[in-house]
């Protein structure tokens, strides 16, 4: 006998239907939230928030807030929701300065964190919380001042000769031959943070089959973006399923060459001006503190490694892709190739042939060339923050409640006509000093903003820069019949890529070019 009807298929009808209204009036019991306080918002769909695309792989959640940017215009933030969470979109430059300059103290932690289980993410510098945050940052930023950069300088221009020796064996004389830049620029990368951040000289050219370059690539795949999707927005599931943010594998291989490493640097006392010296001296001088400054946190086990960690899983790819999109632009546009060698080849003479970080930073043309190149495909499309205690918002009614994200489409000011006319086309000459000074520092936003900016820009920058130098010295980079044009992006990308993964360029040795 059956419990409500005469049958059971029918109680099982009943019960199932009502778990779904259930489930949908949870799901969308917030969906008033932000129409409540008076902004507008964009209509979410019950399950799924605003992100349906984003869940069936269709967009990428970049380009899906840059739309999400322009649909808003005329409005300083738009209401949207992820799942079932509501969040803000800003896209007031004047409040994006209050978010992380001015009132930073309301919105100094990310939104987005790992579980606590994910011992290599939770403890990062780039996911950690305030205060320990605060403390680590100050901690680790001498690891990238100017001067120590200088004293790098060798480690990664022996990486940069490691790029031109394997094209040399090419054979890139007469028409060149194709090459896939991404994959090339993504093995210099790599060695040079198993270099600068490992100690070790990991050389991806010699060895294609390297675990650095392996595990990588597993970080970051194409077919994880779901993954990390979970990983953020439903973490309970995420830590139930045990998933992390470097992945079990690249995990287990990080500790076990992290601590070969510390071991047999201590072991030898050599020194190398890298992380692993700092992390060491940390190690010796706070290892086991535990004072109220960093009270929760030792420079210790996988404390230590997770800044490691962290280095090589956001330096190689970032700085890889961004390299090669500016291999790409630079195809397209040869009277930029050539303005950008001139210079390279005049400092050069200028500096007796030396590549020293005097002769990179005396580059002006360099750095508007990758300036724009990270303008057009930043490598953090998005940035986000969460308010850690109420704020009122400035010059209006709103209040934004502790605990709500805080989300800033950088696509979308990078993208915006009224900062960069005529944003699809690729032009350097936006970053002269006349033009950098007429625009706002709050619309240019590739490496974040503020105290939680960047900490490993300029080293990004530095290992770019000096690659360029040796590769367009020696060689010109132009179209084949495999080059994508237009450029078009992967939507299943976990960070920004060309579709497919791969930017297929000719290589052509200067000197070997025919008259």
């Amino acid at each position: 006998m059956a419990f409500i009807m005469s049958h059971w298929s029918l109680d099982g009808m009943i019960v199932l239907m009502v778990l779904v209204i259930i489930a949908y009036l949870y799901m969308t019991r917030k969906f008033k939230y932000w129409r409540k306080r008076g902004v507008s918002e964009i209509s979410p769909i019950p399950f799924l928030g605003n992100f349906k695309e984003c869940i069936l792989k269709k967009k990428s959640q970049g380009c899906l807030l840059q739309e999400f940017y322009n649909q808003a215009k005329g409005q300083p933030y738009v209401g949207l929701f992820a799942l079932d969470k509501p969040f803000l979109l800003v896209r007031d430059q004047e409040l994006i300065k209050n978010i992380f300059v001015k009132d930073f103290n309301h919105f100094s932690d990310r939104y987005l964190t790992p579980s606590k289980n994910d011992r290599l993410s939770y403890t990062n510098l780039f996911f950690i919380k305030n205060p320990m945050w605060k403390m680590l940052r100050l901690k680790m930023t001498p690891f990238f001042t100017p001067d120590k950069l200088k004293k790098m300088m060798y480690l990664i221009e022996e990486c940069a000769n490691n790029v031109t020796e394997y094209l040399d064996l090419l054979n890139l004389e007469n028409k060149g031959k194709i090459v896939e830049v991404r994959e090339l620029s993504s093995k210099f990368t790599t060695d040079v943070i198993g270099s600068t951040a490992f100690g070790l000289n990991t050389n991806s050219f010699k060895n294609p089959d390297a675990e650095f370059r392996k595990y990588g690539k597993m970080i970051f795949g194409s077919d994880r973006n779901l993954e990390f999707f979970t990983i953020f927005y439903i973490p309970t599931l995420a830590s139930l399923a045990g998933l992390t943010i470097f992945g079990k594998q690249t995990d287990e291989f990080l500790r076990k060459v992290f601590w070969e490493a510390i071991v047999q640097r201590e072991k030898s006392g050599e020194k190398r001006n890298d992380l692993i010296d700092i992390l060491i001296e940390l190690k010796r001088n706070h290892g086991e503190d535990d004072d109220d400054d960093i009270k929760g946190f030792k420079f210790n086990g996988d404390h230590l490694l997770a800044q490691a960690a962290i280095f090589f899983a956001a330096g190689f790819e970032t700085s890889a892709t961004t390299m090669a999109f500016a291999f790409y632009h630079l195809v397209l546009h040869p009277e930029i190739q050539n303005k950008l060698r001139k210079e390279i080849l005049q400092a050069l003479v200028k500096f007796d042939g030396k590549i020293t970080y005097e002769m990179i930073m005396s580059l002006p043309y360099l750095d508007m060339v990758f300036f724009e190149t990270l303008r057009m495909y930043p490598p953090a499309e998005y940035l986000q923050r969460i308010t850690t205690k109420t704020y009122n918002v400035p010059n209006s009614k709103l209040v934004i409640e502790k605990g709500t994200p805080i989300f800033i489409s950088v696509r979308g000011l990078h993208y915006e006509p009224k900062y960069f006319p005529d944003p699809d086309k690729f032009d350097p000459e936006r970053f002269s000093e006349e033009n950098k000074r007429d625009r706002s520092q709050y619309v240019y936003l590739p490496f974040g903003l503020g105290p939680r900016a960047c900490v490993a820009s300029r080293l990004g920058l530095l290992e770019m820069k000096l690659a360029f130098v040796k590769i367009l010295s020696k060689f010109e980079v132009a179209t084949c019949e495999k080059t994508l044009i237009p450029m078009k992006l992967d939507p299943n990308g976990a960070l920004i890529m060309p579709l497919g993964g791969v930017i297929y360029l000719n290589i052509q040795k200067i000197n070997g070019k025919n008259d």
